[in-house]
């Protein structure tokens, strides 16, 4: 019987390909490219993607930087690698790497709803803090906070390609609210000639308030601003972390 967690970054990472174009990640990159540009104490030439994923931002990103991109998942690596030949691409964790070299700017992205402590979350922070040259920065946001949690929410969406159909449903659970976790699940309808495969996946993932991130991220170092994601006024913020010169 296979493992029912974490699928997508394992024997499921093929379907990442697929569902969720590309270009669906082109308006967010070119915000976090307007903000380094904009922030930074430095030039920015080299930018760190951590928990890159299947490279899909960095497909962006790498118009405007020299992108390395890190992950714990060599299955998403490679489709990381596959869609941008030209970036360097390493296995790592990002609570706790070391590449022995630093770069402009740093970016992470959805990654980092998977650190599920407030100790994971600050030795990110850390992690960042250490390759980054004094004057750049790093981008990051919350996918969601306590404060705007919203309980047994779905999302559904389908994408398809050479005579494959696939269904993709999420459904967020928060199963305790003491903690400082909630659960994902996914459900996958995969359909090819007629025929109906469906796999199952179940992430842990992290949940704090935003004065928690506002406050690890100093004591990481971090000069910390905060900025709108232009798609409306209740979007989570975006945190710009600058380090001091």
């Amino acid at each position: 019987m296979k493992n029912s967690a974490n699928r997508l970054y394992g024997d499921l990472a093929w379907l990442w390909p697929i569902w969720e174009d590309v270009e669906e990640y082109r308006k967010e990159s070119e915000l976090f490219t307007k903000l380094i540009k904009q922030n930074a104490k430095i030039e920015v030439h080299s930018l760190l993607d951590m928990g890159c994923g299947g490279g899909k931002n960095a497909f962006h990103l790498k118009r405007h930087f020299a992108v390395t991109g890190i992950d714990i998942s060599e299955a998403m690596l490679s489709n990381a690698k596959n869609l941008n030949p030209e970036c360097e691409f390493l296995v790592g964790d990002m609570r706790q790497f070391d590449l022995g070299r630093q770069f402009d700017s740093a970016f992470i992205n959805d990654s980092i709803t998977y650190m599920t402590t407030k100790e994971d979350l600050f030795n990110t922070f850390r992690s960042a803090y250490k390759h980054l040259r004094a004057g750049g920065l790093m981008i990051t946001y919350p996918d969601v906070c306590k404060e705007t949690f919203s309980q047994n929410t779905t999302r559904v969406s389908t994408s398809q390609t050479d005579g494959l159909e696939i269904t993709f449903i999420e459904n967020s659970y928060d199963r305790n609210p003491e903690d400082d976790t909630y659960e994902l699940t996914f459900i996958f309808l995969i359909r090819q000639a007629g025929k109906l495969r469906i796999e199952t996946d179940h992430h842990v993932c992290g949940l704090f308030k935003l004065d928690v991130w506002r406050k690890l991220l100093r004591q990481g170092g971090f000069e910390v601003h905060e900025k709108g994601s232009g798609k409306d006024t209740k979007d989570l913020p975006v945190f710009v972390c600058i380090k001091p010169l």
